[in-house]
């Protein structure tokens, strides 16, 4: 039986009363509620327990006010231009971010908050004599990994960085220049994941789902490689010939795969399925339909998050959209873009005069809530026509292109974050577990890794199997015969703890009854490759890149590996010229598909600034280029 692993701070902080007094001698208390660092290495299990200190920063922390949503989505989405925003969030789509960026400096003080408290608990560790070698082992190998985790995070987002080691906090060590060369950087990121792997083995301690385990340690060992391949060109060849050595002893432990449907990923019985390396599943914990205190100060629990990316015209914010560009790079037949969004219900002439298919599953329509996009009578029916600037009744304002409250953005919405609870004011008293689910790693990452490993290093043959693999299930053919009832008593609970008289009694997304024919990837990406776009710019990037890349943004729009990962491969600079051309849109921009771009896009930004923060206090450290 799976088991959750929750995480809890073993440390704690001591609170000083503040009294009146006229000597010292206040301070000579007993302080029962501080605990020394060394009882945490008294025996296995408290070791163990003390692996919980880091593990915490993997949810939220005070250190980013909110964690589950931003930074990651904003740096690991957003430059991309895939997914979009409003407000002041919009400096995370068009270049300009800068070093005063508060998500920024909240990222970077918590990676580094768990990574010392990971240096404290691996120095502690070292000396213990209380704990026993298959503990050491064990604890090891996942302070280890999640070290390199966070690590991972701080180099891909900022580049170089100060690379605090074993027994070194900011408290000992406050002043730290950034690593000397990339070399340097991700060879400690490399030898923090490989000493992981070797450590842990492919189930998680405890049968305990969201503890680290090889899998998750050799995917992201496989990632440093890439990543260090793209940064020191020279020893390119060797990091790739390893990147597909991990990748590929992860694919033969056969200890992962492919759901059946893509769709079935972010619903929560088929959250920790074999698909699933490593993942945050967020859920309310004790503050559950509460509002005020933790909530407005971390945002970051599914009722926030389904907030944040719900249709504003459905009670929620919509601080996270998809583009049209997006919902357009799909074939015809490919179910993963149903599975991942709902759109307005613009009308279909105006589709058609732009070459976009509407969607018999999710135009104007929530699949997974059963509900119409749009202001609703009590009959459930869209209603309050919106007027346009020019003073033309149009439907309400997902009946157009470009959805505007106060700014325009795309009338579509990620069904991978709004799906299990509505966004309505009734959630709040009636709301049910409602868990968002986070992937760091899916088995799609390892094939598509694998992909342009095998690509690069002359495996050609290899590299396509992967891209019809994943092909072949976002066709559904992997569904046929698939039982999905398992599926159905989540959303029937949202349902009656909504009081809507509905039911699902069949899975709305990709599901077949008989098997399709998949085109061919190299087929089908060789003529992309070739064809120029609306305003005649064609692909500079090999037709395997495109491919693979293109196939990556079908997987993992609204998840936080898309930006890092057409970085690493080389590719985000032709993926913004060809996907997303300079375009002003026009003076009516509510009926106008495409995104507007004004600004040049510059390679150098992909380096976020360092926060201004942080160079304050670290004299060492020094500006990235291009801020």
């Amino acid at each position: 039986m799976k088991k959750s692993f929750k995480y809890l701070a073993l440390a704690s902080l001591g609170v000083v009363a503040l009294s009146s007094c006229n000597n010292d001698n206040f301070l000579d208390v007993p302080q029962y509620n501080i605990v020394g660092i060394e009882t945490q290495f008294e025996s296995d299990d408290k070791a163990r327990l003390g692996l919980n200190g880091i593990y915490v920063y993997n949810n939220v922390s005070r250190e980013d006010d909110c964690w589950g949503f931003k930074p990651n989505l904003f740096t690991g989405c957003h430059p991309t231009m895939d997914t979009q925003c409003t407000g002041w969030d919009v400096k995370f789509l068009d270049q300009t971010w800068d070093a005063n960026v508060g998500e920024l400096g909240q990222g970077w003080a918590h990676c580094y908050a768990a990574i010392c408290r990971a240096n404290q608990f691996l120095s502690g560790l070292e000396s213990a004599t209380d704990v026993s070698a298959e503990a050491k082992k064990l604890c090891e190998g996942e302070a280890r990994a999640l070290r390199g985790y966070f690590y991972t995070w701080l180099a891909t987002t900022f580049g170089r960085v100060p690379m605090l080691s074993t027994g070194e906090d900011f408290n000992n060590t406050p002043e730290k220049a950034a690593a000397e060369t990339y070399e340097e950087m991700w060879d400690f990121i490399i030898a923090d994941f490989q000493a992981a792997s070797e450590r842990l083995d492919w189930t998680p301690y405890n049968n305990e789902y969201g503890r680290c385990t090889k899998g998750m340690a050799k995917a992201y060992l496989a990632d440093a490689y890439m990543w260090k391949a793209y940064r020191c060109p020279d020893q390119a060849a060797d990091c790739y010939a390893k990147a597909k050595a991990e990748l590929k002893s992860i694919i033969d432990s056969g200890t992962y795969e492919l759901s059946s449907n893509f769709a079935t990923n972010w619903d929560p019985a088929g959250f920790w399925n074999k698909e699933c390396i490593w993942a945050l599943c967020s859920d309310e914990g004790n503050e559950w339909s509460s509002w005020g205190g933790d909530r407005t100060i971390t945002f970051a629990n599914p009722n926030m998050l389904k907030w944040f990316c719900a249709c504003p015209e459905n009670g929620g914010w919509g601080a996270e959209y998809l583009s049209w560009e997006w919902y357009d790079c799909y074939e015809p037949g490919d179910t993963r873009r149903d599975a991942s969004c709902a759109t307005g219900a613009v009308p279909a002439d105006q589709m058609e005069k732009y070459g976009i298919e509407k969607s018999n599953v999710v135009w104007g329509f929530n699949p997974y809530l059963k509900d119409s996009l749009g202001v609703k009578n009590d009959a459930g029916q869209v209603v309050k026509p919106f007027i346009n600037p020019e003073g033309v009744e149009s439907g309400t304002k997902t009946m157009q292109f470009h959805f505007t409250n106060g700014e325009f953005a795309p009338a579509i919405w990620t069904t991978k974050i709004w799906r299990n609870a509505y966004a309505d004011g009734n959630s709040w008293g009636t709301q049910m577990w409602s868990p968002t689910i986070i992937y760091g790693k899916r088995y799609a990452n390892v094939l598509l890794d694998y992909a342009e490993c095998c690509f690069r290093t002359g495996d050609e043959a290899t590299g396509w199997a992967q891209l019809d693999q994943l092909r072949n299930r976002a066709w559904g053919n992997l569904t046929v015969g698939q039982d999905y009832s398992k599926y159905f008593a989540h959303f029937n609970t949202v349902y009656a703890g909504n009081g809507k008289s509905i039911t699902m009694t069949e899975y709305p997304i990709g599901v077949l009854k008989a098997t399709v024919k998949v085109p061919s990837a190299k087929e089908y990406y060789t003529a992309l490759q070739a064809t120029p776009n609306r305003v005649g710019y064609t692909h500079k990037s090999e037709v395997w890149k495109v491919a693979v890349n293109e196939e990556r943004r079908k997987e993992f729009n609204s998840e936080w590996c898309l930006c890092p990962d057409m970085i690493k491969s080389g590719y985000i600079e032709d993926h913004i010229d060809y996907n997303y051309p300079k375009d002003d849109g026009g003076s009516d921009y509510a009926h106008y598909p495409w995104s507007k771009r004004t600004f040049t896009f510059d390679i150098n930004k992909m380096d976020m600034p360092i926060p201004a923060v942080e160079l304050l206090k670290n004299s060492l450290l020094k500006q990235n280029p291009g801020y």
